[in-house]
């Protein structure tokens, strides 16, 4: 008896029959292999670039313009919150943010609780240096061994104003005043616009000289540099928006004495060894001169130069170098600040031993008090609505 046929075909021949389900079974033409694989490494590459690039590794936040309560510190405060940082700017609250820099970023803090605002990082770049004027926290990052790209951050909300490369030392500083952005270096200065991001002008120390330090402010940019052959420092004075020498002095020194830039606003402050030394900005004479001490600080606000050393604020006439008044003090404060009611003068808050003190600017005169225990000392306290924030050299304190 023969077995009934299969009802499938055979496929022992390698060969489907005609007309089996395999018959337009074929392998693809070797261009298509080709494309696929293009394809793939393409992908490939691209993610690998991508991973690889600047903006791979930036990570930045936005936020809704700053929220300030009205009013003033009360009569008693205490820490609310407090923030490491590095670097710093020298003036570290703008528009109501505080800003706070960190290896890789900048961030911004609500003023009242201290909780993040924003942030800006770059996870394949070190932050050179920060500063905070005319709305903006301009921010200046290294990718290899230069200081060479530069963002300016609104300083409320975090977005992006604009970028731009920069060819800066690695060890280069930053600093600003009103609308003038200035990096320091050991060979030079350059100076840039924080709102239309261009530079404005650059100076090279002249040939067997270093530039020991700057400072800019409402006299300009104020430059020391030492040259070969003298054992005098000479200072500089370079006007701010062109660059052209306005003049130059020479301070002579004793043997391994430290000399260092305190201000660059109606008068210059130059630290010279045991002594502080305030120069006219309009030709550099001396018209004062106080005792120094390791934590000497200079804040000039309105027609006042404020001097912080050795535990005294000593307030001189910013025009013609004259005393007004000393206070004791424990740091500078900022800008002056409305006080309770009107009827009474804008205030200095100065941190002291027992709390910040309410001063007259014009007269040191006590008129109020917010009293707190342990203010840390050679900070810098300004006011935001009810808050103080108190910045020293690597971090912020809140008090409310």
């Amino acid at each position: 008896m023969e077995d009934p046929p299969s009802p499938h075909p055979s496929l022992r021949s390698g060969r489907a029959p005609e007309g089996g389900p395999f018959h337009h079974l074929t392998s693809p033409p070797v261009r298509v292999w080709v494309w696929t694989a293009a394809t793939v490494a393409l992908v490939v590459v691209a993610a690998l670039l991508w991973r690889g690039s600047d903006a791979a590794a930036t990570e930045s936040t936005t936020a809704a313009p700053a929220d300030v309560p009205p009013g003033t510190p009360a009569g008693a405060v205490s820490e609310a919150w407090s923030a490491d940082g590095g670097p710093l700017p020298e003036s570290i609250v703008e528009d109501g943010r505080v800003i706070v820099g960190s290896r890789h970023g900048v961030r911004a803090l609500d003023a009242v609780t201290g909780a993040e605002a924003w942030h800006y990082t770059r996870s394949n770049a070190r932050l050179c240096g920060l500063t905070a004027t005319n709305g903006v926290a301009v921010a200046v990052f290294a990718t290899a061994n230069r200081c060479d790209e530069a963002v300016a951050l609104d300083a409320e909300t975090g977005v992006r104003a604009w970028t731009r490369n920069v060819l800066l030392r690695g060890d280069a500083e930053l600093d600003s005043t009103d609308r003038i952005v200035l990096a320091t270096s050991p060979t030079g200065v350059v100076t840039l616009d924080p709102i239309g991001d261009n530079i404005r002008w650059r100076y090279a120390a002249p040939e067997g000289c270093r530039i020991t330090g700057s400072d800019v402010g409402t006299a300009g940019v104020a430059v020391l540099q030492r040259c070969e052959g003298t054992d005098a420092v000479q200072l500089r004075l370079l006007d701010g928006f062109q660059g052209g020498a306005r003049w130059t002095r020479d301070l002579p020194t004793d043997e391994g004495a430290e000399v260092r830039l305190l201000g660059a606003d109606a008068l210059l402050g130059v630290l010279v060894g045991d002594d502080v030394q305030a120069l006219s900005a309009e030709d550099g004479a001396e018209v004062r001169r106080l005792p120094a001490a390791d934590d000497v600080q200079q804040l000039t606000t309105g027609g006042v130069a404020l001097f912080h050393a050795g535990g005294t604020l000593s307030a001189l006439d910013a025009a013609s170098g004259t005393s007004l008044w000393e206070s004791p003090a424990v740091g500078l404060p900022s800008t002056p600040v409305p006080d309770k009611d009107a009827a009474t003068p804008a205030a200095l808050l100065v941190p002291d031993e027992d709390g910040f003190a309410h001063r007259d600017p014009a007269t040191g005169a006590e008129l109020g008090r917010s009293r707190v225990d342990d203010v840390p000392a050679g900070g810098t306290a300004t006011v935001v609505g009810p808050v103080v924030v108190y910045r020293l050299a690597d971090r912020v304190l809140g008090y409310r």
